[in-house]
């Protein structure tokens, strides 16, 4: 489908890269996705081809071996993806957080050696916020590193790491109550630290355990996981930015990444939810003529299509306003909401215009009807992203006097 969802104001470099990415999309992905998922099958062969494409290293700088593209760029390759397959752009996603964390506030050793292998994919990233009893509370975390000479010990508990198995490099938020007194505000004591494991479950370096992948109902192939810290040791020059107590700003600023990618994630299912709505509409025939000739079923094929078009607009001016430069919580947190609103919405269009088969394994709706739940709360639930709205609203809209 090529009508929907455009980009003014690409450069050539950014239409060569989408359309390498939506034909790989469309070859490697499509055709194995539902099967895959079914299966809940780690994607290895087309994550395979993601490193061939160069995709590990794409917002990754130049001088580290990466292609230097932009957040823009970056989130419309990653709403082809999740058109495919949206458990693939989870795999690319907090890759790119922690690659992007290490860019904005890594000191020049960790840069130096972590990029160039991000850039080649052979290093993994995972980044761990939230914990079993705090959800989006991130003020609340236990999770702690107490310093031990050259070294810091971390004890707690980290729940749904996306790429918590497969990564090799996790960024982790904890307390770090060093040189902060007593009474500092929580956010004010929080210290990301860079953990190095080998991939896969069970202890993955002394004192980590990662113990299984999380059974989940949609979002498959990706693994989720917890991960435990029980007398964990980094040494000191594993703190993201080589000092503590920044934890909190370095997490928020790549989660401003993340939503800008959630949003794109919806859109992109949205996109293929409206390929199988109009498609069906247009083969399936009903009082002798194509469903798709009933005012109702035109009714909804307009209103998806809408839709569609006004979350990638969002998605997009989110990610230009990150590429400037500019504080970007507010357009990040209105286009993460509308579109993952908005892709739940026409999901459920393409799987009512499906009618009975959309409740067959048989037809790919079905696994879109089951991925779609996961944006509503992904990178902060819908009621998080409004908070967030509201209080930069009236941030700009205070009244004077």
């Amino acid at each position: 489908m090529s009508r929907l969802a455009q980009t003014a104001g690409l450069t050539d470099d950014q239409r060569d890269i989408l359309k390498t990415v939506r034909e790989f999309v469309d070859k490697e992905i499509i055709p194995v996705a539902t099967e895959l998922e079914h299966r809940d099958e780690y994607p290895q062969a087309i994550v395979d081809g993601l490193k061939e494409l160069g995709l590990f290293g794409l917002m990754i700088p130049e001088e580290y071996g990466g292609l230097g593209e932009s957040l823009l760029t970056y989130a419309l390759c990653v709403e082809e993806i999740a058109r495919g397959w949206m458990s693939v752009s989870g795999i690319i996603n907090t890759h790119f957080i922690v690659a992007y964390m290490l860019k904005q506030h890594g000191t020049q050793e960790q840069k130096d050696y972590f990029l160039p292998r991000m850039a080649l994919g052979e290093v993994r990233g995972a980044f761990s916020m939230s914990e079993p009893g705090l959800g989006s509370d991130v003020s609340a975390i236990t999770s702690k590193a107490v310093k031990d000479g050259d070294e810091y010990v971390l004890n707690g508990q980290k729940m749904w790491l996306t790429n918590g198995g497969t990564s090799t490099l996790v960024a982790v938020l904890v307390r770090s109550d060093e040189g902060h007194p007593e009474g500092t505000a929580p956010h004010k004591s929080m210290t990301t630290f860079l953990i190095e494991k080998e991939a896969g479950f069970g202890e993955v370096r002394p004192g980590l355990t990662i113990p299984g992948k999380i059974d989940k109902m949609g979002y498959k192939g990706v693994d989720t996981t917890e991960l435990i810290m029980d007398g964990l040791r980094i040494p000191a020059n594993r703190v993201l930015g080589g000092e503590t107590g920044r934890g909190f700003y370095q997490m928020m600023d790549g989660v401003e990444v993340g939503r800008v990618n959630v949003a794109a994630r919806g859109c992109g299912v949205a996109q293929r939810a409206f390929e199988l709505g109009v498609s069906y509409a247009q083969q399936r025939h009903t009082f002798g003529k194509a469903i798709a000739e009933h005012q109702a079923i035109q009714f909804k094929l307009a209103e998806m299509a809408t839709k569609v078009e006004a979350a990638h607009a969002m998605m997009v001016n989110a990610a230009r306003k990150k590429d400037s430069g500019e504080r970007n919580d507010l357009e990040a947190g209105m286009a993460k909401y509308l579109a993952s609103e908005y892709c739940k919405e026409v999901v459920e269009d393409a799987f009512r215009i499906h009618g009975g088969y959309g409740f067959s394994k048989e037809y790919e709706i079905e696994r879109l009807y089951r991925e779609a739940p996961m944006l509503l709360i992904g990178e902060g639930t819908a009621e998080i992203q409004k908070m967030i709205i509201g209080r930069r609203l009236l941030e700009e809209y205070r009244l004077q006097g």
